[in-house]
């Protein structure tokens, strides 16, 4: 299983408040782990891979995160608490 993590780059250089968060809470829960590849949607770059993802998605808040089970279509969390409990805690 892979799953990516899409988080909003302001033009600043820094994350939006609630990536961190979230990054927080996967940091003290040990999921972080479970998360294969971090990718940045910059605000001031509309073709970067993060920003093309949202767009292919259909998603427009951050973080999102995108699973991949192999062999099934992919599945789009918005809401991290969502992802713990269907993905993060539902492994064996």
């Amino acid at each position: 299983m892979k799953i990516t993590m899409v988080v909003k780059v302001l033009p600043d250089g820094s994350q939006c408040s609630k990536c961190v968060q979230v990054g927080e809470m996967l940091e003290r829960s040990g999921h972080i782990s479970a998360i294969t590849e971090v990718i940045e949607a910059r605000e001031d770059d509309p073709l970067c891979q993060g920003m093309q993802l949202s767009m292919l998605m259909g998603v427009t808040t951050t973080p999102f995160f995108i699973v991949d089970r192999g062999g099934r279509d992919l599945e789009v969390f918005t809401i991290y608490l969502k992802l713990v409990k269907e993905v993060l805690e539902a492994q064996p």
